[in-house]
């Protein structure tokens, strides 16, 4: 399954650099969006190095999830595709 990376998670004066804020191209609702917790998700970046990460925790209920990556990623990830495993 394919998803768009939206942003860092953050709060107003923080930002936490490891964790993503991810929009499943097939997840509408906070449902559906619970049963893709503990999936891996994998970004590849432009040189073919694939960096993976778990998605954790949904975020609001639009169906977007929250996923942690050990080193986080690079700021050009922000808007491009990523793979839920």
């Amino acid at each position: 399954m394919k998803a768009r990376v939206i942003n860092y998670r953050g709060g107003k004066r923080t930002q936490k650099v490891n964790q993503f804020i991810l929009e499943p191209e097939k997840s509408k609702t906070k449902e559906e969006a619970a049963k893709l917790l503990g999936k891996k998700a994998e970004w590849t970046t432009p040189g073919g190095k694939k960096l993976t990460g778990e998605i954790t925790r949904v975020h609001g209920n639009s169906g977007a999830v929250v996923a942690r990556f050990e080193k986080g990623l690079p700021g050009q990830s922000l808007g491009t595709e990523i793979e839920i495993l």
